[in-house]
């Protein structure tokens, strides 16, 4: 008679297969070559608020490098036809509209016309947003109202007109903030708009999971952008600044983050490989969170 083969013989025999069919193209939980890379979102119809610069810039250029129709919105519009002429030089397909997230009537219009435009609805990166720093007495009613109109309002607007397109399913991010979790002096507005953003995305989770729809927030570090960036710094002394600023801030990767690289974040957040993955933030500040709070070198701020 045969000996039975032990529990760990049979657990490392269906772990062995599992490997091996994540190793032979075609088999269950490999990716198809043609998803990797370039043309990964090869049909599919993105949309991206805020994209006239910035992070929300570097993730349309790179969902059209990876094959997608972009349709993206801004209220700078000689920036905005920048970055469309950036994309179809590039070979990419993308469509600017002037669209200002404050206002609902535009947002609709934006949403529908890019839906209208090529014939569905599959990825939203709700990326627009400003920020303020003042202290809490100091911000006028007016000045409160704006930080969230434009960063929690905005969102919400987005997802309202978003939604009824994504007939198919479909993945919407949102930019939150690392600030959101943790914040300094002087940013009641920027925090309160962006705690409102994750709750708007947990919310929304739940409201569409059932229709196939996954609702992301990403939380960025502290990133070098027009945002955090002071007007009329020159770029050497800007320089500077980042190289002291880094290992001063963030404790893990001891630099400032590049839009580049929390774009591309978003990018693989949209794809199939995070199927199971919503309602939830992901921290992206190279380990700005874990470690002490905000300092500056000598000589330098940040805006307040």
């Amino acid at each position: 008679m045969s000996e039975r083969p032990s529990r760990r013989a049979v657990l490392g025999g269906v772990a062995a297969a599992g490997l091996a069919a994540l190793a032979v193209p075609g088999t269950a939980g490999a990716a198809p070559d043609a998803e990797r890379g370039r043309g990964r979102f090869a049909g599919k119809v993105v949309i991206v608020t805020g994209a006239t610069s910035g992070i929300g810039k570097e993730a349309a250029v790179q969902f059209a490098a990876q094959g997608a129709k972009v349709g993206f919105c801004g209220r700078r519009e000689e920036l905005g036809r920048q970055v469309e002429r950036e994309i179809r030089r590039a070979g990419g397909e993308a469509i600017y509209v002037r669209a200002d997230v404050r206002d609902p009537a535009q947002v609709q219009s934006f949403v529908d016309g890019v839906a209208r435009k090529y014939g569905r609805l599959d990825v939203a990166f709700n990326n627009a947003g400003i920020h303020l720093g003042k202290p809490l007495h100091e911000i006028t009613v007016a000045e409160w109202d704006d930080v969230h109109l434009t960063n929690a309002r905005g969102v919400f607007l987005a997802i309202k007109h978003e939604v009824p397109h994504m007939t198919a399913g479909g993945v919407i991010v949102c930019t939150a903030s690392s600030q959101a979790g943790h914040t300094r002096p002087g940013h009641s507005a920027y925090t309160a708009s962006k705690r409102a953003v994750e709750g708007i995305v947990r919310a929304a989770a739940l409201d569409y999971g059932a229709r196939g729809i996954r609702v992301l927030a990403v939380d960025p570090g502290t990133t070098d952008t027009r945002l955090v960036r002071p007007p009329g710094i020159p770029d050497d002394a800007w320089a500077q600044f980042k190289k002291a600023w880094g290992p001063l801030n963030v404790h893990g990767l001891s630099r400032m983050a590049e839009a580049p690289e929390i774009a591309s974040a978003v990018v693989a957040l949209a794809t199939p490989d995070f199927g199971y993955l919503t309602g939830t933030e992901i921290l992206v500040d190279g380990g700005m969170s874990t470690g002490r709070p905000m300092t500056f070198p000598p000589g330098f701020e940040l805006p307040a």
